[in-house]
């Protein structure tokens, strides 16, 4: 072994050092100083302090902690910080307020989409997603978007309700 093993991991990439990341978090710019191989998940709720997106099973296979980074949903659980420096973070937070929620919001509430709630971010971020995509999506386009997002409570049948509901709020269905 030489000299300098210590400063690698055991993928041989050298160890990162703390320093500045720069990214664009709900429309305004952040520059968050920590390690830049923490994960998005941890800057997010521990940094920034927006909760809203879930810690699962941390493996990137659950989407309970799905963002939007340009506009795909992404697991932040496994997405190093430096993968999205310089790049537009969107978050539940950003989706709409307390005063003005998104229309998927809206219809998640009048579907009763969520049972224990705790899926419902990363629902509510794969389908702004489809959405931006597919404004008139099938119902079929609706399951396969959110495929990778994992309910535990059985409520996907009223979430693919209240995704086709604003789609037709917005405009995209009759």
């Amino acid at each position: 072994m030489g000299p300098h093993r210590e400063n690698f991991r055991s993928e041989g990439r050298p160890v990162s050092q703390p320093g500045t990341v720069t990214l664009l978090v709900n429309r305004r710019q952040c520059e968050i100083e920590a390690d830049p191989d923490l994960s998005l998940l941890e800057a997010l709720r521990d940094v920034l302090d927006l909760k809203g997106s879930r810690y699962g099973c941390g493996a990137g296979q659950c989407g309970a902690c799905f963002v939007l980074v340009g506009g795909h949903p992404v697991p932040a659980c496994d997405t190093p910080l430096w993968a999205v420096a310089g790049k537009a973070v969107t978050t539940v937070e950003g989706l709409g307020s307390p005063d003005a929620p998104h229309p998927l919001q809206q219809a998640f509430i009048a579907e009763q989409a969520a049972q224990c709630g705790y899926c419902t971010s990363g629902m509510l971020m794969s389908a702004a997603a489809l959405l931006r995509r597919h404004p008139a999506p099938s119902e079929q386009q609706v399951r396969e978007a959110l495929e990778r997002n994992l309910c535990r409570c059985g409520a996907h049948n009223r979430i693919v309700r209240a995704v086709l509901r604003a789609a037709a709020a917005i405009g995209g269905q009759p």
